[in-house]
């Protein structure tokens, strides 16, 4: 009987080796042992490993800012990223553009001295590489460890954290109500928010927890009282901002119809109902229930111009109908949303710009480089929008995209039936939204 060990050594930690046994059997019996169970541990571990856990590279490494790196892919610049998380959350969630070429490496290739010569051949060494991880720390690492070899890389402060809170604020320069309209934007996750303001008063609709001090400094900085936070919904891949908003004065507004759903707070907060009107100086927010992505799904038309849907219409594509009720009643939900677009949406003049509270990789921005669309526009790219109402409910329910990541935890949360500190809650939100009933556009097809 021989005993062939096979050690791996992750990090400094090693494995039980794979054990062979009179012949190749059990090499590939242990084998899959080892891959099955003690890889997943240790990398799963090593995923959770925070900056400081890393060796310090021996290089000096040069930080980007998640700002810089934002200006230069929207500037269209070529840009080189060289993603070195896990496999399955570079899958889930990563930064894509046209003009960027995103490669995955696995950080954990990079920790033995002797690196892979297939691995150092996927790295061009032709033009700079921005690496990023999660949270910095492996990204730097990384780099310093190319930058060894020859190579000429830089890492990203902050990694995908710091990707997560970029947040900007865009004019909507189509909107012809009366005051401003701004659109709020996050980048990592596709949230939008908008901020109306006229004659010293303001009003965000959809905000977010995380962002909460950015809309009183904003406010504060255009010389205006933050009158009231609306959501248009129980939302499943964010946590809200508008309890956190209503502590700090400002009069949080949420559906009516949202209540029955287990909201503990509810009487803390204003109520709104169909029909319901708010005033923003001249300008005029009526809300508009539109059913189906849940069942106290409500739009909010501001100044008459822009109907801010939430999650019911986006410029590519329309509401998935299954977070509330799960897959049994989705069929129903779908329905539901049928209606609501038909009668509600469909109805108004075509010039009324449809703003979502999400937006993804496949939406087109406006001239104006907002997620808005005229109405009369979405009605002539997006077929879906002219189906009878069975072909519309097969439609969407067809290929629906996983479920946005921790929706669950997060819809409780915003119920107020389990609370989050602000990191916790900040965590919960990670990665892409997928609120919408598909992952391509469904405009232009």
């Amino acid at each position: 009987m021989r005993y062939l060990p096979r050690w791996e050594a992750i990090n400094g930690l090693y494995c039980t080796p794979s054990v062979a046994i009179g012949g190749d059997l059990y090499c590939v019996f242990f084998g899959l042992l080892y891959e099955l169970f003690c890889i997943p541990i240790l990398y799963g571990w090593m995923s959770h490993m925070d900056a400081d856990d890393f060796p310090t590279p021996n290089a000096d490494v040069t930080s980007i800012d998640p700002e810089t790196l934002k200006a230069r892919i929207d500037d269209g610049e070529a840009v080189t990223l060289l993603d070195v998380r896990m496999a399955s959350e570079y899958e889930e969630w990563h930064i894509d553009e046209d003009n960027i070429e995103s490669i995955n490496l696995p950080y954990f290739e990079f920790l033995d001295e002797e690196i892979d010569d297939t691995i150092l051949d996927a790295i061009p060494d032709d033009r700079e590489l921005v690496v990023l991880c999660a949270k910095g720390g492996a990204s730097e690492y990384v780099a310093g460890t190319l930058i060894e070899r020859g190579y000429d890389a830089i890492h990203l402060d902050e990694g995908m954290n710091g990707w997560a809170r970029l947040y900007d604020a865009v004019e909507v320069t189509d909107y012809d109500g009366a005051g401003t309209l701004l659109q709020y934007q996050r980048p990592s996750s596709g949230c939008l928010g908008y901020f109306v303001y006229d004659d010293g008063e303001a009003a965000i609709i959809d905000p977010l927890r995380a962002f909460t001090d950015r809309y009183l400094a904003d406010a504060d900085e255009l010389g205006v009282d933050l009158k009231y936070a609306l959501d248009t919904h129980i939302h499943a891949d964010h946590i809200s901002g508008v309890r956190n908003l209503n502590d700090e004065g400002v009069e949080g507004i949420i559906p009516e119809a949202a209540v029955n759903r287990g909201v503990t707070y509810a009487d803390e907060l204003t109520a709104t109902a169909d029909g319901d009107e708010f005033q923003i100086g001249d300008a005029t927010i009526e809300t508009v229930a539109t059913p189906g992505h849940t069942t106290g799904m409500t739009a909010y038309l501001v100044g008459n111009s822009l109907l801010a849907t939430g999650d019911g219409l986006f410029i590519e594509s329309v509401a998935r109908p299954d977070l509330e009720e799960g897959d049994e009643g989705a069929p129903d939900a779908a329905r539901m949303l049928y209606d609501s677009l038909q009668e509600r949406v469909l109805s108004l003049p075509d010039d009324t710009l449809i703003g979502g509270a999400h937006f993804s990789d496949a939406a087109e921005p406006a001239a104006d480089g907002t997620y808005t669309a005229p109405l009369g526009d979405l009605v002539e790219e997006m077929d879906a929008l002219g189906l009878p109402k069975a072909a519309f409910v097969e439609e969407i329910l067809a290929d629906m995209p996983p479920r946005p990541a921790n929706y669950e935890d997060i819809i409780a949360t915003n119920l107020g039936q389990q609370t989050a500190d602000d990191e916790e809650a900040f965590t919960l939100e990670l990665g892409p939204n997928n609120c919408a009933a598909s992952q391509e556009s469904m405009a232009g097809d």
